[in-house]
C-alpha cells in the first residue's frame, strides 16, 4: 500500500467513529442511515457491518446514547461525544498547520 493510500484508509475507514459522531452532532440518526450518509457527505463507502460495530462501541463507551422511536433505535451524541469530536478537530487543525508550514 502506498503512503497516501495508507493515510487515506487510516483517516476514513479505520476511524469511522469520527464520521459517525460528526453525523450525530447534527441531530438524531438511525444506524441504517449511517453508511449512506457517510458516502454522501464524506465521499467514501464504509463496510456494511463496520459502522454498526463502531456505533455500538461508541454507545458502550458513552459517546452516543440511543432510544427507541416507533420500534427503531435512534442515536444521539452525548456531551462526552461532543468533547471527543472537538479534540479530533483540534488535532486535525494542528496537523494541518504543521504540514502547511514551509
Amino acid at each position: 500500500m502506498l503512503p497516501f493510500e495508507r493515510l487515506y484508509k487510516s483517516n476514513t475507514i479505520d476511524n469511522l467513529w469520527l464520521y459517525i459522531l460528526s453525523l450525530a452532532k447534527n441531530g438524531s440518526i438511525y444506524a441504517y442511515q449511517i453508511p449512506e450518509n457517510i458516502k454522501e457527505k464524506f465521499r467514501f463507502r464504509p463496510g456494511k457491518i463496520t459502522p454498526y460495530r463502531v456505533l455500538y462501541r461508541l454507545e458502550k463507551d458513552g459517546f452516543v446514547k440511543s432510544r427507541l422511536v416507533e420500534r427503531k433505535r435512534v442515536y444521539e451524541i452525548t456531551e462526552k461525544g461532543r468533547e471527543e469530536i472537538n479534540k479530533a478537530k483540534r488535532f486535525y487543525i494542528k496537523i494541518g498547520k504543521i504540514l502547511l508550514k514551509d
